[in-house]
């Protein structure tokens, strides 16, 4: 553990210590509701408290970790992503863990969305105490906390009206019912008899039925009255928002109102930016369907990384999650990261303390007693392209890699393997010639360099250094009187079919003689 702790997680925690004061257990939240596919930018919320859970815990802490899932919210409008849509229709306005799982997942729509992430987010070191909050409704867990917003009507709404350009009708009441005759939240409320009875209408039906409170599953509390009572009710020291409910007269401002009437405070918290999605497409949105998931991004990035692309920029700062030449930024930055934390580079003693702390705090469980294998990503993608995605080849190609190192080396060659054959941009692209490609026509002068080359590699390859083999290529251009751009250009149509391609002498060497010099003799 690195002796400056000047981490934004690590700050959050002093100040959640500071106003909290010294406690037993600390309580962070998350929360969200599965109406769709869980997209990353959800995510950010829940790495960003998991890491604040880390940092209370490196301060000897007891933290309790949970994460929410609002599934009796209203199933209000059907993603485009979802397989029989006429059907999903029908179950419009009821709560989302009645509609059914269209693609067969789960018991429900609901609880589909939730396993895709109970599911994921183990591998990127997220493990939270998970509450479902459909089924303590319906089991009338918060009945208490229900009646309390009735007793409180007045206050409540006055509180509400603060922030409203138009006031609340006075027929407005705390809390909503669905109907216990169509499942569906479309009442109205008709009264309530000071205790535990609400008598409510069917607008669709015209029914009327007295339900009460401790026995009921039909009635909960509208998002802003909910989320404050399960603050009070959780205890709740710390949970972070987006910009919605962080906004001025957003749902976080009539929180730390309304929970001081069910007897709370308000937690610590912070607003957390959006998160852009660059060299793919789509915008992030769940209801819509075009998202990109946790799932998406482990595809192209490994665990570490993807908790890397959060630990290293504060939650209030819009960023990018690139599927596009930047993915080779992305690693170099992690790699040069994790070189500070080993010391296998200088620098000033601030950075190397936030770096350490950066590098501590992205891996997913224990921290690595050695280094990976250091090896460039754009290095990595050219060996695999070069053995037509054969890890096992790049790593008998790796000499002086250690046993240790290979299960991280693994996981980064899938990852490189993914980017390269589904994002990577066009000309990066390639894969060697075989005997089943098309010949290049030639010139009589680009035989006679290609077959100057030949020699060379034969002859030379194995002897010489990168540099020392690059004067060859030279000679093998003014064997066959060419410019040397005009062969570069015809070597690599020759060898991966494109008019150029990685640093060619270095290529060459990489490739080695066995995959070079077959290609060479079909000139």
């Amino acid at each position: 553990m690195s002796e400056i702790q000047n981490h934004w997680a690590d700050i959050y925690a002093d100040k959640i210590i500071r106003e909290k004061g010294d406690k037993e257990i600390y309580t962070c939240a998350s929360g969200i509701t599965p109406s769709g596919t869980v997209h990353i930018g959800n995510f950010r919320e829940i790495i960003s408290v998991e890491l604040v859970v880390r940092a209370l815990r490196a301060k000897g802490k007891n933290v309790r970790f949970i994460y929410s899932w609002d599934d009796y919210d209203v199933f209000r409008k059907v993603p485009k992503n979802m397989p029989q849509p006429e059907l999903l229709e029908t179950y419009l306005r009821k709560p989302i863990t009645l509609v059914p799982d269209t693609t067969g997942r789960a018991d429900n729509y609901a609880r589909g969305n939730e396993l895709d992430v109970e599911k994921i987010l183990p591998s990127v070191g997220v493990e939270p105490e998970y509450l479902y909050q459909a089924e303590r409704y319906r089991s009338s867990m918060y009945a208490e906390g229900m009646r309390q917003a009735l007793e409180h009507r007045a206050e409540i709404k006055a509180i509400l009206d603060e922030f409203r350009t138009e006031p609340l009708p006075d027929t407005w009441w705390p809390i909503s019912v669905f109907s216990s005759f169509t499942d569906k939240d479309t009442t109205t409320i008709l009264g309530w008899d000071g205790e535990w009875g609400i008598t409510y209408r069917d607008d669709s039906t015209g029914q009327e039925e007295t339900i009460d409170l401790r026995t009921t599953p039909y009635a909960k509390l509208p998002w802003r009255i909910d989320w404050p009572m399960r603050w009070a009710r959780e205890g709740v020291d710390f949970e972070p928002a987006g910009k919605d409910h962080h906004s001025e007269g957003g749902s976080f401002d009539t929180s730390k109102k309304i929970v001081q009437l069910f007897g709370g405070t308000a937690p610590v918290s912070f607003q957390y930016d959006f998160i852009s999605i660059k060299g793919r497409g789509g915008k992030i949105s769940s209801s819509s369907g075009e998202v990109i998931s946790l799932y998406d991004v482990l595809e192209v990035y490994t665990p570490e990384i993807c908790r890397y692309l959060f630990v290293s920029t504060r939650p209030n700062t819009e960023f990018a999650i690139s599927f596009d030449l930047d993915v080779l930024k992305i690693y170099e930055d992690y790699d040069t990261c994790e070189r500070i934390y080993f010391g296998l580079m200088d620098v000033n003693e601030k950075r190397k303390a936030k770096e350490k702390r950066i590098y501590e705090l992205s891996q997913v469980k224990d921290i690595p007693t050695e280094p990976s294998y250091q090896i460039p990503f754009r290095h990595l993608c050219n060996l695999l392209q070069i053995h037509g995605g054969n890890k096992e080849a790049v790593l008998a190609s790796l000499k002086d890699i250690k046993p240790s190192q290979v299960d991280r080396l693994n996981k980064r060659m899938e990852c490189a393997w993914a980017w390269i054959t589904t994002f990577a941009p066009e000309e990066f692209r390639w894969s060697l010639s075989s005997e089943t490609t098309p010949l290049v026509e030639v010139s009589d002068n680009e035989r006679a360099a290609l077959k100057a080359l030949k020699g060379f590699v034969e002859e030379k390859l194995d002897e010489l250094s990168e540099k020392e083999f690059s004067n060859y290529l030279y000679e093998a251009a003014s064997a066959g009187n060419l410019e040397s751009g005009a062969f570069f250009s015809l070597v690599y149509r020759v060898l991966i079919s494109k008019e150029r391609g990685p640093k060619l002498a270095g290529f060459i060497k990489i490739c080695g003689k066995d995959k070079i010099l077959p290609i060479l003799s079909r000139y």
